[in-house]
């Protein structure tokens, strides 16, 4: 019998449980008990909708609280010093600590700094070391979720970050070498690895994605030490795991690893299947990720299949294994909450309890069970429905695109004489501040939008609603003295999900909720068709807002690139040319807002870099085509249009020629958790625009004082021009308080204040 095995599986719950129950543990409307509860119920849930739907083998210790490489910095120690007191006081409210910071009862720390997990939309915290680290067990997660499942009957298979990619993944803030340190934690590996195999578990599964990264010899010479240390230890079986792509020029290595068994992606990488088969001896476990675990389309089952019979014919079948490509982290729950979406368009879709469907058709197919055939066959009627159906391909759509060329992407003037004519326009002191663009969307404005979409609040009365808040934003804004406003984004539900609501080739699902980051998820929409703007999407509620005050007024629009990375994107053409046909709508809408008078228009571009190839190979290929979509986008205006771009989270080192390619007349980014270090490859490039470091971190529920934040921007100065610096947060307010917000927008204020009158001083009388 076909094994079909799953890799993870999405911690949230299908209507947001885990979400629920997080934030009313941190509000203090519940307990720490009533919290673990829910965590409990989701994960026996969980395990049993996978076995039902045709798992043989489930997940366990992928499930995590906020975040599984904080999980397991927090299972090693591997915390910083500043936080031990408090985690071994209360270990729960230390490891909150380490997710969100920490202000209360004279406890005042930062949160770990957060990046994104390969090329995903999810992110993760990233660990501290430094040479001196030491590692020891804490707390029994790991062996504690086995036993849940093995008590639940349920045959689980532990999952646990591996050793290499664990460091390679972490930062070291003495500068000393991650990898220096394996041999002191690879002890800590074995001692769980043990307790795993007395606790009764057969296989440990060890992702170790960096395997699919351009490594260094350092790095493949640690990841042969590992194992070979890991090998002789009493140990479970282990699945060494790869994803998100090829292994390429790791293949070789990956396949002599001592492990017991190898995870290929082949959804990235189907490639790469013939040379492991040469290459993996034949008493290891090959476990095939035929089904794409981080999107949301029926497989082509009958593809899929020719891949897991040519494995067959060279291995024992019970030594090949079915499994997703990936974790099902970055996919929702299951398609059978959805009630709205067209019934054809339904047809199409594939959630986590599908996908594990999937993998069980193909493993009856290669049993020979006599069901697999009608499964094939409806398999392949769903194919050829979207193949054919009028829904996708638009002529105009295409018209358009054909008529693209060199000058739609460049703007008429360069930057220095686009300054020029832009500080005329708008007339900023020096240090402007600004902010991101939401402000904090309360209770009454969710409620409110949740009854006009329900059909309990009129059109009409639902516009007069947000006529208010939006005049009591602008209000509140001229009130602290910010320099260039924002409208706050009322109206607005998600960055992407807004505009794609408003576009043409979108569909939108009513429960398809994917984790972002701890509780913050989001409802990725579908992008099935060629896409087009019907009608302008934002250009009322700017207007409105530019008419309650003389202050620059900024447009707020999310960019082409981002727009596509955190959608569900159709898989049936290039991701550029869908990327395209995004930017001509949002030029559009960029070209509607500076005729109806608004003077700064931000185009968020927060997942430029998470969009980047992890191979370098690939690189070239695609900045050229996302920088030049944000071009497309942003380029028809005028020269005293002052177009801004935002992003945050990202590692610029690699990009920042690109980065300055995009032209934006202004860009910020997140500094404030790295305290400035992501400003270091601005300075080396000698970054010629104008730049927005944020100087407070909107996802901690901690607020800086003025202090704080002047040290930082005084940090600014000393690498960048006083003409460069904006003054701003990391990020959108949208998940912010009031009271929290305009503590820190006021000390914020400050420090602009602050900086101007330092730099007055030191010019010439």
């Amino acid at each position: 019998m076909t094994t079909v095995t799953n890799l993870g599986f999405p911690r949230i719950g299908a209507k947001r449980e885990l979400k629920r129950a997080l934030e009313a543990f941190w509000q203090g409307k519940s307990d720490q008990q009533t919290l673990l509860d829910t965590a409990c119920a989701l994960r026996h849930r969980h395990w049993r909708l996978q076995r039902d739907a045709g798992a043989d083998v489930v997940p366990c210790n992928d499930f995590s609280l906020y975040d599984h490489v904080l999980d397991t910095a927090f299972l090693f120690d591997a915390i910083p010093d500043v936080y031990r007191a408090l985690a071994d006081r209360d270990p729960v409210a230390g490891y909150f600590a380490l997710a969100r910071g920490i202000q209360r009862d004279g406890v005042d720390l930062r949160a770990l700094e957060m990046t994104k997990w390969f090329d995903t939309n999810y992110h993760y915290l990233v660990p501290e070391l430094h040479r001196e680290q030491r590692f020891r067990l804490r707390g029994d997660k790991p062996v504690a979720e086995f036993l849940e499942a093995k008590a639940a009957g349920l045959h689980a298979r532990p999952v646990l970050l591996g050793p290499v990619s664990f460091l390679l993944l972490s930062k070291s803030i003495d500068g000393s070498d991650r990898l220096a340190l394996l041999d002191a934690l690879l002890p800590v590996y074995a001692e769980l690895l043990a307790k795993l195999k007395d606790a009764g578990a057969d296989w440990v599964q060890m992702d170790e994605p960096c395997l699919v990264l351009d490594l260094p010899l350092e790095a493949l010479a640690a990841f042969a030490h590992a194992y070979a240390r890991l090998r002789e230890c009493p140990r479970p079986k282990l699945l060494l795991a790869t994803y998100f792509g090829a292994l390429a020029d790791n293949l070789a290595l990956a396949c002599d690893l001592p492990t017991d068994g190898l995870h290929v992606d082949l959804v990235r990488g189907k490639e790469q299947l013939n040379e492991v088969l040469e290459r993996l001896p034949a008493d290891r476990v090959l476990s095939l990720g035929l089904i794409d675990g981080r999107n949301i389309w029926r497989a082509n089952l009958d593809d899929a299949l020719v891949l897991a019979r040519f494995a067959h014919a060279d291995r024992a079948p019970d030594s090949v294994w079915l499994a997703p490509s990936c974790s099902l982290l970055h996919v929702p729950v299951d398609t059978g909450h959805e009630r709205t979406l067209a019934s054809d368009l339904l047809a199409w879709l594939s959630f986590a309890r599908q996908k594990l469907g999937e993998l069980r058709v193909l493993a009856d197919a290669l049993d020979g069970k006599a069901t697999a055939e009608a499964a094939l066959t409806e398999a392949r009627g769903r194919i050829a429905s979207r193949r054919t159906s009028q829904r996708v391909h638009r002529p105009e759509v295409a018209a358009r695109l054909a008529q693209l060329d060199a000058a739609s992407a460049r703007r008429s003037a360069a930057y220095p004489q686009r300054r020029i004519v832009q500080a005329q326009r708008l007339g900023l002191p020096a240090f402007p501040t600004t902010t991101i663009g939401s402000f904090p969307q309360t209770h009454a404005i969710r409620e409110a939008r949740a009854r006009n979409r329900g059909g309990m609040l009129s059109d009409g009365d639902y516009d007069a609603f947000l006529a208010a808040q939006t005049e009591a934003c602008v209000r509140f804004q001229e009130d602290i003295g910010l320099d260039v406003l924002v409208h706050g984004e009322f109206e607005r539900n998600d960055m992407v999900e807004y505009f794609g609501e408003q576009l043409d080739g979108f569909a939108f699902t009513a429960n398809g909720w994917v984790q972002s980051y701890g509780s913050r998820c989001v409802k990725p929409p579908i992008v099935y068709g060629d896409v087009s703007r019907p009608a302008p999407m934002t250009v009322y509620w700017s207007q409105f807002a530019q008419t309650l005050t003389d202050k620059p007024m900024k447009g707020m629009l999310t960019g082409p690139v981002t727009v596509l990375q955190w959608s569900f994107v159709r898989d049936d053409q290039e991701r550029a040319r869908t990327c395209r046909q995004i930017a001509l709508a949002l030029r559009d809408e960029v070209l509607d807002l500076e005729a109806a008078g608004i003077g700064v228009i931000q185009i968020d571009e927060p997942a430029l870099r998470e969009g980047l190839p992890l191979r370098r190979t690939a690189w070239a290929h695609y900045l050229d085509w996302a920088v030049e979509c944000f071009r497309i986008s942003a380029s028809g205006v005028r020269d005293d249009t002052q177009i801004h771009t935002h992003m945050c989270y990202s590692e610029f080192n690699d990009i920042i020629e690109a980065v300055a390619a995009m032209d934006a007349d202004v860009i910020s980014i997140e500094t404030s958790r790295s305290r400035m270090e992501l400003l270091d490859a601005f300075v080396k490039f000698r970054y010629p625009n104008e730049i927005g470091p944020g100087v407070y971190d909107i996802h901690s529920p901690r607020v800086p004082d003025e202090a704080e934040m002047t040290a930082l921007l005084r940090k600014a100065t000393s690498v960048l021009k006083p003409e460069q610096i904006w003054v701003n947060p990391d990020c959108g307010l949208k998940t912010r308080g009031w009271p929290e917000t305009r503590t820190a927008l006021e000390a914020m204020i400050g420090a602009a204040r602050t900086m101007r009158a330092e730099v007055e001083a030191l010019q010439p009388a």
